[in-house]
């Protein structure tokens, strides 16, 4: 700011850097504002020079943080003053006092667009900086029209051009739904052609904007952006100052292929070439030097260009050259360099046949990890664990173990669950496998959880070849004099079910096994010590014939722990010390732990539902498309629908699957997965302590409820009596459909008309849920069938039956979904059309000798395509009156309404996306709602709805519909007509029925992991 002739303001600032605390500061602020409060009441005697001079010092003062809750009024009015330095002063102190929301600035609008759209640049350029940095929603309003007229005129400067092209990226940034970009293709193709580089640049970064919103609109640019940078990698016409260290202007350079990276693959084989051939010049060009700034300046070039090339898919070979660039990179000594080298290439990872490619510098990588920076090491890590696969696992494993020693401990809890899921993902054979995870826990206990043990013990219980060699491993570590409190939580437990199977090894009876778990017992913690107890137990159990020294020593434990605080520890120890009297018969109760089913693995879920960065994310996906051992996992795959398929579906991998009655929210993260896969719902958390427990892993299936419960439950009907919508459940005939549903089938439909997750269907055999993602005229839902018992439900058939204005597509449902385990089916939704009509899914299944059909609506409704809008009056009146009578604006008297409050009225338009409008209507008994419909034949259609309620008869009211499409308003009118006079009533919750237990034959007794659990306590 220009402070020449301005004495006051310089003495003033003086002062301020000669205070000596702060106090002194706030009283010197204090009085200068009382000053000009009082220099601005006497308004009329103020020159222009003197109130510039005050509102120069009000914006000082804000900057030194002291709030200025006056003159916004003066500072506002010198934005109309005629000469250049009164209207600097109100510009910028307006744009630095004021927000988008201030009330003033609404005085200012017409100042401002008379400014912009008059012939003084310099007023010009004032007037756009201003709107660009405030980019309020009603300057969006007011002024983008003129300033889009501005930066299309070629009357203009490029100065103003520049400024016109950035205030406009602004305010479409800000207010994407007021300013109108309908139609700019051709102008954004013309304002490419323009040879000033400032204003190409500033355009550029509106059409980066512009194509992020919707691309498909701008096809006729991308041949020009190819020849902007075919003309910037050419060095033509470049003039001096937009030269940086010898690089053609790398800002446009970096926006220019930016926007190409919105546009899918470019077809057109001339332009493609042509960009390559751009492409191939930049990485060719590029190399390290010594000068930082043209470092920086190149590099982003560079990098710009290898996400282009990932994006279009380039040649083998050019994507073999970008790898041997990065692999340079991250060897050179610059750490900003090679940390960029290190995060494209784990991008690279995405990119089909690249990985062998990148792992011949797999040494390089290994090195990053010893680096002192550790974002480096953090994103060398991440690198190795994308690129590992069974040919390299050994090799990468080893290293990262080997790391762990020296690692930091803030990655060290990152390392381990890494190690873990790459050992259990590629492991060559199960014995290596349990190497690792031992030499895991050994060193790095802290960082190790109990996720990662679970595992190993499942492993080995269900390999019986394994478990001689697991049982070993564990005695070695326990021989050590001081291991960790996890690793005495393994061998306890392994030695205490397989230690029998070393009992011909010499130091391996089960006195000398006990008496080495017992070594550990004072150094533990509370929780360990009923793993312990358990694996004396086991012990005890084995020694045939007893041992009287042994079991009176196993015996003195147990009477130790019987009077123990822990209740989980006192209810052991008496348990286990009268199981153990009951001589011959302890065999058969503390009989080897059954095999685990096979299922998902958590570590795995706990790495996706990890916060990860792009690059890591890019990782994980390209894992999912490899080829893992065959040593850990077990496959099938079913056809869909008793057809071959003609591609390979994902492998449907057998889970346990907890109570399917839940909320079916607890399968959020599932909408990623593919068609088919059988994915594991999270465990409801337990308080119990009980770890075998938890390693066993209760199955929570809930079975088919007794006969008494399902005689009170009649389909059909509600708790009201009310007959259920024949849509809701059509049974195929009597004979064919006994199984009855569980709760209200229609009330289910309804509630999920309202919420995007919820329970669709449910019977004592299969429980469909739905979750949803809406987005404008499109919808994206996930159909979930789950299986509730222990056999197969098989002949599942699912068809579809749209409407006419819905275009649906379902993925392919698999013909048999295994015990326990659930399916997704994604369903893909399109809104041609407005219509009240609602989609009917004919879904059948058979269960033993029972053959199940129903018919169910499916919540695509025409509210789902709703987007509720809040409205000022200034919006509201122009709509309603430009709607001027049928078929756009529908008038009706409704009779027969359900009375209830005004209130209540308002919750329940807000509740299905029509968003009520308070202070629009006069009349405090009416109700004034608007949204935007979303179809392809409307695209987005602003809908307005009054309705006028009388105090004396809340039973009817007349209700008025406008929009601008005639359809829309008659299906939108009959739509709330339904609402309000058919308003769906919640049922009364039923009484909880007690569960009757189920008899267990002996030969499920043998097998049932519950029903094991449950004799050993």
């Amino acid at each position: 700011m220009a402070l020449s002739g301005m004495r006051g303001l310089s003495v003033f600032i003086s002062d301020i850097r000669n205070c000596q605390n702060k106090e002194q500061e706030r009283l010197r602020v204090d009085k200068e504002l009382g000053n000009i409060r009082t220099k601005f009441k006497n308004e009329k005697g103020l020159s222009p020079y003197e109130k510039k001079k005050y509102v120069w010092k009000m914006l000082y003062i804000f900057m030194l943080g002291y709030d200025v809750d006056f003159g916004h009024m003066e500072a506002v009015s010198l934005i109309s003053a005629p000469k250049y330095p009164e209207k600097q002063v109100g510009y910028i102190v307006t744009s630095c006092l004021l927000n988008e929301n201030h009330d003033f600035l609404r005085l200012a609008i017409n100042t401002v667009r008379n400014d912009i759209i008059g012939r003084n640049e310099t007023f010009q350029c004032l007037a756009l900086t201003m709107v660009g940095n405030i980019g309020g929603r009603e300057f969006a309003e007011s002024l983008a029209p003129d300033v889009q007229k501005l930066l299309m005129s070629s009357s203009c400067r490029p100065l103003v051009r520049k400024k016109a092209a950035l205030c406009l990226l602004r305010l479409f940034r800000k207010n994407p739904d007021v300013v109108n970009v309908d139609g700019w293709s051709d102008r954004m193709a013309q304002l490419l052609d323009e040879r000033d580089l400032g204003v190409l640049t500033s355009s550029m970064s509106l059409l980066v904007a512009l194509v992020a919103n919707n691309h498909e609109a701008y096809w006729g640019c991308v041949p020009k952006c190819v020849r902007i940078l075919e003309r910037l990698a050419r060095n033509q016409d470049i003039p001096q100052e937009y030269t940086y260290y010898g690089i053609p202007s790398p800002w446009l350079q970096v926006k220019t292929m930016r926007a190409l990276q919105y546009f899918p693959t470019i077809e057109d084989p001339n332009t493609r070439r042509s960009l390559f051939e751009v492409l191939q010049r930049i990485l060719m060009g590029t190399d390290v030097v010594k000068n930082v700034n043209k470092n920086n300046a190149s590099h982003a070039v560079l990098f710009e260009a290898l996400a282009l090339v990932m994006h279009l898919d380039a040649e083998k070979e050019m994507m073999s050259q970008c790898v041997a660039l990065l692999g340079k990179f991250i060897a050179v000594r610059e750490p900003n360099i090679r940390y960029l080298g290190l995060e494209n290439m784990s991008r690279m990872l995405m990119v089909t046949d690249m990985q062998d490619i990148i792992k011949r510098h797999q040494g390089q990588i290994i090195t990053s990890l010893k680096d002192p920076d550790i974002s480096i090491r953090r994103r060398a890590l991440d690198l190795l664990y994308g690129m590992c696969d069974v040919s390299n696992a050994k090799d990468i494993v080893e290293e990262l173990l080997q790391y762990l020693s020296s690692a930091d401990f803030a990655m060290r809890e990152e390392l381990s669950l890494k190690a873990a899921i790459l050992a259990e993902k590629f492991a060559p054979d199960l014995s290596w496998y349990v190497d690792v995870i031992l030499q895991l826990i050994d060193k790095a206990g802290d960082f190790v959880s109990d996720d990662i043990w679970f595992r190993v013990v499942q492993f080995v219980t269900n390999n019986e070849d394994l478990q001689p060699y697991a049982a070993l491993k564990a005695k070695e570590y326990l021989d050590k004099p001081a291991i960790h409190e996890t690793m005495v939580k393994v061998s306890a437990y392994v030695l205490g079910e397989f230690g029998h199977l070393l009992a011909r090894r010499p130091g391996c009876s089960p006195k000398e096994l006990f008496s080495l778990i017992h070594e550990k017992l004072p150094t533990i913690s509370t929780p360990t010590i009923p793993i312990l107890l358990s694996s004396y137990a086991k012990i005890f159990m084995h020694t045939q014939p007893p041992d009287p020294e042994l079991q009176s020593q196993i015996w003195a434990v147990f009477r130790k722990y019987e009077s123990c605080i822990d209740a989980e520890i006192q209810q052991r120890a008496t348990e286990y010390l009268a199981l153990s009297q009951k001589g011959a018969a302890l065999m058969d109760i503390l009989a080897e732990m059954p095999k685990f089913p096979e299922r998902e693995s958590s570590l795995l879920k706990k790495a996706e539902d990890a916060e990860v960065d792009t690059a890591e994310l890019s990782a994980i996906k390209l894992r999912a498309q490899q080829h893992t051992s065959n040593a850990l996992v077990v496959a099938d795959q079913p056809p869909a629908n008793g057809t071959s398929p003609a591609g390979p579906v994902g492998p449907l991998t057998l889970v346990k699957v907890p109570s399917l009655s839940s909320e079916i929210d607890s399968t959020d993260r599932s909408l990623a997965q593919p068609n088919g896969t059988l994915t594991e719902v999270a465990q409801p958390a337990t308080s119990s302590p009980d770890l075998l427990g938890d390693l066993l892993g209760t199955l929570a299936i809930e079975g088919p409820p007794s006969s008494s419960v399902q005689s009170e439950q009649v389909a059909g009907q509600d708790d009201n009596g009310g007959v259920i919508d024949a849509l809701a459940l059509a049974p195929v005939d009597p004979q064919t459909s006994s199984i009855q549903p569980i709760g209200n089938i229609a009330e289910r439909f309804h509630n999920l008309c309202l919420k995007d997750s919820g329970v669709l269907y449910e019977d004592p055999y299969i429980q469909i849920g739905i979750k949803a993602e809406w987005r404008a005229h499109q919808g994206r839902l996930v159909l979930f069938l789950g299986n509730k018992n222990t056999s197969p439900l098989v002949s599942v058939q699912a068809l579809l039956l749209p409407p006419a204005h819905l275009k649906m597509d379902l993925s392919l449902v698999p013909d048999t979904i295994p015990p326990r385990a659930q399916v997704q089916c994604p369903l893909e939704v399109i809104n041609l059309r407005p219509s009240r009509d609602v989609a009917v899914l004919d879904f059948s299944y058979k269960f033993s000798t029972s053959l199940v059909n129903v018919k169910l609506r499916l919540p695509a409704v025409i509210n789902k395509f709703l987007q509720p809008i809040s409205v000022s009056p200034e919006e509201f009146f122009p709509q309603w009156r430009s709607l001027s009578g049928p078929p756009l604006k529908l008038q009706e008297v409704v009779r027969g309404v359900r009375p209830m409050p005004l209130v209540e009225m308002a919750n329940l338009f807000n509740s299905y996306r029509l968003m009520v409008c308070s202070g629009l209507d006069p009349n405090p008994n009416n109700l004034v709602a608007c949204t935007t419909f979303f179809s392809e034949s409307t695209r987005a259609m602003l809908s307005l709805v009054r309705i006028e309620t009388d105090p004396a008869d809340r039973t009817q009211l007349r209700m008025t519909v406008a929009s601008g499409d005639p359809s829309l308003t008659i299906e939108l009118k009959e739509f709330i007509k339904e609402l309000l006079v058919a308003m769906p009533v919640p049922s009364r919750a039923p009484v909880p029925t007690p569960p009757v237990a189920q008899p267990i034959s002996s030969a499920a007794a043998l097998t049932d992991p519950g029903a094991i659990l449950a004799g050993l306590l």
